[in-house]
């Protein structure tokens, strides 16, 4: 049986600061104030998926012999992956992000980073570092992608993947696994959810909102509940995804169509059968509003509602609704169409 930390009340789940990962321990002495970096004015940028941003790092004065070094940190495992060194004249690239980042290089002091057509992967923490003899030091970002988190399972039912396969299931569905911080302001933002599911770090948890029997016990405070980290390979959950703004468009076919059906009606416009994860993003950024179920690439049918009314489900609050996933045989639906 699995074991539950209790971190479910509102004191006790204050969400941690983005800048965690490069917090001096407490009690140890300051950082010298930076001489060659500025701080940057903010240091959360926010962005969209397939948008261009750019990350500041600007430079006061220009000491003898220095690099500046920009990299990412993995909330994974933690590592930093190298993206760009340069030494004012010259600079290489280096990793996946290598043919999509650039120096902004406005004038001779700037150093910022230029990331085009913005990827889910992309969200995180990086570092801007002066690389200069003993005098290194350096001014630390985190890029934040604009998105909804939302719970996904299989067909075969609840807790079914362990932390790879939940992994690729969300990858799969046009998302990717979400941090605890999309988490925890995805349940700040209403999401009720009483499964637990895996996130990016390997850790499980559950958002409740509503406090009841079934998900912990009515005594306990609303808040995101934790397992921790478990076993990536033998433990098995849900997954959250977070999924990002769509270069594209999500439509709907009405039919009493099957499964197989749906998928040619949409290639018959020229389109496929849209992903979960491209639902999710039409009714969250184009306010898709449908009360028709629909077919989606995972066999599943859902519809997005923004305007909440009783003759669609009559739940209180908007959200993307869920029929499960019926027999693939069964006429009785539509079908929702991603077009890019």
């Amino acid at each position: 049986m699995h074991q539950l930390l209790l971190l479910g009340s509102l004191w006790l789940l204050a969400a941690p600061p983005a800048s965690s990962i490069f917090q001096r321990p407490t009690g140890s002495p300051a950082p010298p104030r930076l001489q060659y970096l500025l701080e940057p004015l903010h240091t959360a940028v926010h962005t969209q998926r397939g948008a261009t941003v750019t990350l500041p790092c600007v430079l006061r004065t220009l000491p003898r012999n220095y690099r500046v070094k920009w990299s990412k940190v993995e909330p994974a495992n933690y590592r930093e992956n190298i993206i760009i060194i340069t030494n004012g004249l010259y600079h290489k690239n280096y990793g996946p992000l290598s043919p999509r980042v650039r120096l902004r290089h406005s004038h001779r002091y700037d150093a910022s980073l230029t990331i085009t057509d913005v990827a889910l992967e992309d969200e995180g923490r990086y570092r801007c570092q002066l690389v200069n003899g003993l005098e290194d030091e350096s001014v630390s970002l985190t890029l934040h992608l604009e998105g909804v988190v939302f719970p996904y399972q299989p067909s075969n039912g609840r807790y079914k993947f362990n932390y790879h396969e939940a992994k690729r299931a969300c990858e799969q569905q046009d998302s990717r696994l979400a941090t605890y911080q999309q988490l925890y302001k995805a349940w700040t933002e209403g999401l009720d959810w009483c499964n637990a599911g895996w996130i990016l770090d390997g850790t499980v948890h559950y958002p409740i909102i509503n406090s009841r029997e079934p998900c912990g016990g009515r005594l306990l405070l609303p808040g995101v509940r934790t397992y921790g980290a478990r076993d990536k390979q033998k433990d098995r959950f849900d997954a959250f995804c977070f999924t990002s703004a769509l270069q594209g468009q999500v439509y709907f076919i009405r039919g009493h169509l099957n499964f197989k059906e749906a998928g040619q009606a949409c290639r018959n416009h020229g389109a496929a059968i849209a992903k979960v994860g491209q639902l999710y993003s039409a009714w969250k950024f184009s306010q898709l509003d449908r009360c028709d179920g629909g077919w989606l690439a995972d066999g599943s049918v859902r519809y997005p509602i923004t305007t909440p009314r009783e003759r669609c489900g009559g739940l209180p609050d908007p959200g993307v609704r869920s029929f499960g996933f019926p027999s693939k045989e069964l006429r009785t639906y539509g079908t929702y169409c991603f077009t890019g």
